[in-house]
């Protein structure tokens, strides 16, 4: 599954051109790599996603065409979550 969509059907990011954008800003790395939003996420792998000052680790549980609000996050699971100091 591309990795924007993933995000979108996960909730993670609510908007897949939202996704699109944070992704192709370097902003989220798969298992280290950097991706983009056309990049393939397996079921096992690692995304780091930074939110502003915020840096989360999730790890793909399952993966879904489509999801109910309820089920979406079944579809990962949340490793951390760290702040991140700006660079000034």
């Amino acid at each position: 599954m591309r990795l924007d969509k993933f995000l979108k059907v996960s909730r993670l990011i609510k908007r897949r051109t939202l996704a699109k954008e944070v992704s192709d800003q370097g902003r989220i790395s798969i298992n280290g790599q950097q991706a983009k939003a056309s990049s393939t996420v397996k079921v096992g792998d690692e995304l780091q996603i930074r939110f502003g000052q915020k840096l989360v680790t999730v790890k793909v549980e399952r993966l879904q065409e489509t999801t109910r609000k309820e089920e979406a996050a079944e579809m990962y699971s949340i490793v951390k979550e760290e702040k991140v100091e700006s660079e000034a």
